[in-house]
């Protein structure tokens, strides 16, 4: 894989688009492309928080370990942000991502990533909305459960 084309894989997350390209060429060659198998661990619930990924091919579910067992929450596929949550938080990770069948992402070490949302606020801005859709996603699905 050529930096050019880890950097056209980047401009296709739509958190990227408006970056300027030498700078995604920057975060390609500081970023590093990795492969998950069907059933593989990006990482687990309760691991440091040391990276955030961005799904560029394939689709891995979100699992939370409860008292009755694991459960999956979520599947996310193309140009999913993964892995933000812990790294904004300073705290371990709050679930289990497992890729549901071959995956292709690239890892966003978190110093990196916490530089580029401080370089660029229409990132910060892109990652904040996903987190309010993600809260207002599991909001309804709670509201949903109480009322079965």
């Amino acid at each position: 894989m050529t930096l050019e084309t880890e950097v056209q894989s980047l401009r296709q997350v739509s958190m990227f688009k408006d970056i300027d390209p030498a700078r995604l060429k920057l975060l390609a060659f500081t970023s590093e492309r990795v492969q998950f198998a069907s059933g593989q661990r990006f990482f687990a619930q309760g691991d440091m928080s040391d990276a955030a990924y961005v799904i560029l091919e394939g689709v891995a579910h979100v699992m939370l370990d409860t008292p009755h067992g694991e459960i999956k929450v979520a599947d996310l596929g193309h140009n999913a942000l993964v892995g933000e949550m812990g790294i904004l938080s300073d705290s371990p990770r709050s679930a289990t991502i497992v890729a549901a069948e071959q995956t292709t992402a690239l890892r966003i070490d978190k110093r990196v990533f916490l530089e580029l949302l401080a370089q660029f606020p229409q990132i910060a801005l892109a990652v904040m909305r996903e987190l309010a859709d993600r809260l207002e996603r599991t909001n309804a699905q709670l509201a949903a459960q109480s009322k079965a």
